[in-house]
């Protein structure tokens, strides 16, 4: 079997035995992942290469974030669900805005924030009671 073979085997595994908490955690580094690879085609001289690689990477990022507002309940999820969405939302008009004009500014306004939501569900997902008070807090940081 080939390295690579394996290791999507071994993700393809992950990705349908986690639990909900960990599959948002998922997104959201894979969100995390493709901005970043956005940002750094900025730093391509060649302009075909850096629009391919802002373009491309800032796609995948935007469907990343319309997995996680299709996937809200929001019905169950209250108030909380209903500022995610907002937050989501923005930060797809945010990298829509980035990617048209080339502008690194949404892209890295859309890690810092998406990063702090991150980190917060990360320690909800440890901590495992009072699930929406941690998050709940640092998700004002985010959306301020």
């Amino acid at each position: 079997m080939y390295p690579n073979a394996s290791l999507d085997s071994y993700r393809q595994i992950s990705l349908e035995t986690a639990p909900p908490g960990e599959l948002v955690l998922m997104l959201y580094d894979g969100l995390i992942r493709f901005l970043g690879q956005a940002r750094s085609g900025f730093d391509f001289e060649d302009p075909l290469e850096r629009n391919q690689t802002v373009h491309n990477n800032t796609l995948r990022a935007q469907d990343i974030l319309n997995e996680l507002t299709v996937t809200l309940d929001l019905e169950q999820g209250g108030e909380l669900a209903e500022t995610l969405q907002d937050l989501y939302l923005y930060m797809g008009e945010r990298l829509q805005d980035s990617n048209v004009n080339k502008d690194p500014a949404g892209l890295e306004e859309v890690i810092e924030r998406i990063t702090v939501v991150r980190d917060a569900w990360s320690q909800m997902l440890q901590e495992q009671h009072g699930a929406g008070s941690a998050i709940e807090g640092q998700l004002a940081e985010a959306t301020a």
